[in-house]
């Protein structure tokens, strides 16, 4: 298992994420439950504390220009030595855990059909907000946020956009 905070057995099926397009700009949340259409959502504020899992980015859904343009936001907010991995959509029926296994760089320069997703793992709750700041004021295209927990790693990459997608659905309807 990868290391990370100690886990909560009382809370472990938790997992991140945050939608953009329908939550509070700049707001990440943790929601509590084993899928997110019946989650309880818990803001999580910008401390030092790191996030589940060892350090590394999960990334979809980027072709290889926007790929670059990514490698340049990590620059602007100072983590371009976090290992990162490109996911194709061959992918998809892989764990999150085996994914992050990957070397660093692994899949960069190959497009992705999958949805824009951003998986983060290991980084602080501080670099993560200072991370969707910057993607936002850059105008990168909308994508899906999650963060690992010891839940979402044994899902696979195409349960845990399916997820997401239906956790964005789910807000655009409430915002109507």
């Amino acid at each position: 298992m990868p290391n990370g905070p100690e886990i909560d057995n009382k809370h472990k099926n938790r997992f991140h994420a945050q939608d953009r397009t329908t939550s509070r700009p700049g707001h990440f949340y943790e929601i509590s439950g084993e899928s997110m259409t019946h989650a309880k959502f818990e803001k999580i504020s910008p401390s030092d504390k790191s996030l589940y899992g060892s350090r590394k980015l999960l990334l979809c859904g980027f072709s290889a220009k926007a790929q670059s343009k990514f490698m340049t936001v990590l620059k602007m907010v100072g983590l371009e030595t976090t290992p990162t991995v490109w996911a194709t959509s061959e992918q998809s029926d892989t764990r999150l855990y085996d994914l992050l296994e990957l070397s660093d760089g692994t899949g960069r320069g190959a497009s992705s059909d999958l949805p824009r997703a951003i998986i983060v793992a290991g980084i602080t709750e501080k670099e993560l907000h200072r991370l969707m700041a910057v993607c936002r004021k850059s105008g990168m295209h909308q994508a899906l946020w999650a963060t690992l927990t010891p839940t979402s790693e044994t899902w696979t990459l195409k349960q845990l956009l399916a997820e997401l997608s239906a956790e964005r659905r789910a807000f655009q309807k409430q915002k109507r």
